[in-house]
């Protein structure tokens, strides 16, 4: 029986992919095997030794400290695409947004309430002060071409936009799924060149933190639009302030409001809505779920921020994974241990990430508690588990 704890509101239609028989689920600490949350801030609290892996409901993940559960053999997913077209979705409103002026008019016509037989004659006066360009023909950059970014591209594409796209880690799922009709950069200086518009669609790292800045801001055409519907941090707030200043930006608009920005008559601040559809929340938590269980069933890694990704079909009744640092020799020494407790592997995937490896291996006979203990104590091993 493995245990789960619960952090946040997780969808039914995702919880319910958990067996009762196999599965005791709750939101009360414990020991648990594994976390399942969305947003709470596991920064602040001390996760449980018991803890194997912890599932984020969502594509970010900056709530979680990755790197000590790295330390400790903890496996972090998230679920990347799961939420795309939502946020899809709400970067082509932005899109609409940015250009007419739509946001603005909607507030000005809420104040004309009183104004009574005024009012008609008073919009027909007035509404030319909203008008802006249509976004067909013009050209979008888009920056990051994974699971949301190559939607985006494609449908703007499609709306009869130009699309520059730039993403030098490309994978190869979303170079298949890219429309042939985006055109691919060589720079990012290049998208911010020649673009009438630029989304970003980049994960947040710290060598993406404020990665669109003064001298970013500085290349692009002036009075182009900024979409930022992927993390705050990847645009340089004071920077973006003062290029709206200065009329090098016309619009900015973000999922990622702050006071400053609030504040600002140029700026149109989002509530982080980018994931919060029905549809959204339950692809996530069924993409998490089903994550967790094949890791903790099968030892299976599948979107994993901190190890590799992992799959091995299981054609033997035991199982042994190992975590460890990846060093040399790690395997040579897990093997001959192995066999000189006269175990005998059926088969074995090694794969590396980031300074960790991860090992599935399949055995014939049950591993003895002693050769376990053993594995344990190699210099660099951080977890093992037979399944």
């Amino acid at each position: 029986m493995f245990t789960i704890q619960i952090m946040n509101n997780i969808s039914r239609e995702g919880l319910s992919e958990f067996s009762p028989d196999k599965y005791q689920v709750g939101s009360e600490p414990g020991n648990p095997g594994a976390i399942l949350l969305r947003s709470a801030d596991l920064h602040k609290i001390e996760i449980p030794q018991s803890v194997l892996a912890i599932a984020r409901a969502g594509a970010g993940y900056n709530n979680i400290p990755v790197d000590m559960c790295s330390e400790r053999g903890i496996v972090v997913f998230n679920t990347p695409g799961a939420n795309a077209n939502a946020v899809k979705e709400l970067t082509l409103a932005a899109l609409f947004l940015s250009s007419r002026g739509i946001y603005d008019s909607i507030r000005w016509l809420d104040s004309l309430e009183a104004y009574g037989d005024e009012f008609p004659a008073l919009i027909e006066k007035e509404k030319k002060r909203f008008e802006g360009p249509e976004i067909s023909g013009k050209i979008l950059g888009v920056i990051g071409l994974g699971s949301i970014g190559v939607m985006v591209a494609n449908d703007a594409a499609a709306l009869g936009m130009e699309v520059i796209g730039y993403d030098p880690y490309i994978s190869v799922n979303a170079a298949w799924n890219l429309s042939s009709s985006i055109r691919p950069a060589r720079t990012i200086e290049e998208v911010l060149r020649d673009s009438d518009y630029v989304s970003i669609h980049v994960p947040y790292s710290n060598a993406t933190k404020d990665m669109i800045n003064a001298d970013k801001l500085k290349i692009m055409k002036k009075g182009a639009r900024l979409l930022n519907f992927a993390r705050g941090g990847l645009a340089k707030e004071a920077d973006v302030i003062s290029a709206l200043d200065s009329g090098c930006l016309s619009v900015y608009i973000t999922d990622f409001p702050t006071v400053e920005l609030l504040r600002h008559r140029k700026v149109i601040c989002i509530p982080h809505l980018g994931a919060s559809t029905p549809e959204a929340e339950i692809n996530c938590a069924v993409s998490a779920v089903r994550q967790l269980r094949n890791f903790l069933e099968n030892g299976v890694i599948e979107n994993s921020v901190n190890f590799p990704a992992c799959r091995l079909v299981r054609n033997s009744p035991y199982r042994l994974t190992v975590a460890n640092r990846n060093i040399p020799n790690m395997v040579g020494q897990i093997t001959t241990l192995l066999a000189s407790g006269g175990i005998n592997i059926t088969d074995l995937l090694n794969h590396h990430k980031d300074g960790f490896a991860y090992n599935i291996i399949d055995t014939e006979q049950k591993i003895p508690a002693g050769v376990l203990a053993a594995l344990e104590k190699i210099p660099g091993i951080i977890r093992v588990r037979t399944i």
